[in-house]
């Protein structure tokens, strides 16, 4: 696995897993988030190997003076995981555009301020890899997700239509699926979850996926089939099932 590492959205969950993991591999990772804080007492706890980079991934001018700053002072980067975001409920009963935009700037414009200077560094040297964090919610519509949902199946279209062209490049891009993770945003969740991951064992399996030549990096495997099974369902069944999986 390549050497230098950046990880977004590196101050809890998935992301502050999987880059103390990679530290203690081995790898030089650069840790991105928003608290600054937090990226601090995840650098202690590494001991060597993280590099503390504060960034608002909203901030598309900061994401390129980021990405720069790394390639100078930490070398050319070999792995990208761009793993900033968030989750805020959009039930129809309170739907609003501030609400979506919020989602929409985290999710997807966060990943799009990062991976295009990104892709422009390794287009140049034609090598690294690049993974961005989508979700299984972006298989198909679930009630309260209408925006988490739609900014995670724009980021995996988005990467199925650059992944061809990656290829030619040299780049390998893949997105990942996680499902349930227990992480501060899961915690919030007041209904069951499914095949329910602690985050150690997530980590493993992203980093598993990340040392293969996989498109899609999914965890657990069981519940993302089922999802893209119930996905292929005609809608009127596809309906009965999410109403009667989430009481909706």
């Amino acid at each position: 696995m390549e050497n230098v590492v950046w990880i977004t959205g590196a101050s809890s969950g998935i992301g502050r897993a999987l880059a103390l993991k990679l530290a203690r591999e081995g790898r030089r990772v650069v840790a991105s988030a928003r608290r600054g804080d937090a990226l601090e007492a995840l650098a202690r706890e590494a001991g060597h190997g993280i590099v503390p980079l504060p960034l608002d991934t909203t901030d598309a001018a900061a994401c390129a003076k980021a990405l720069a700053w790394i390639e100078a002072e930490a070398g050319p980067i070999g792995l990208a995981v761009l793993n900033a975001g968030t989750h805020v409920p959009t039930p129809a009963t309170d739907f609003t555009v501030a609400r979506v935009r919020q989602i929409v700037e985290a999710n997807l414009m966060g990943t799009v301020n990062c991976l295009a200077p990104v892709l422009d560094a390794m287009r140049a040297r034609r090598h690294g890899r690049i993974a961005v964090v989508a979700s299984v919610a972006g298989y198909g519509g679930l009630p309260t997700a209408a925006g988490y949902g739609a900014t995670k199946a724009a980021l995996i279209n988005m990467c199925e239509a650059l992944k061809p062209e990656c290829d030619a490049l040299g780049i390998r891009l893949q997105v990942v699926c996680p499902g349930f993770v227990r992480t501060p945003l899961t915690d919030r969740n007041p209904f069951p979850m499914p095949f329910l991951m602690e985050v150690d064992a997530a980590a493993d399996a992203l980093a598993a996926g990340l040392r293969s030549d996989r498109f899609e990096i999914v965890f657990p495997r069981r519940f993302a089939f089922v999802l893209k099974f119930i996905n292929m369902l005609p809608y009127p069944l596809y309906f009965r099932l999410v109403r009667h999986a989430t009481g909706r």
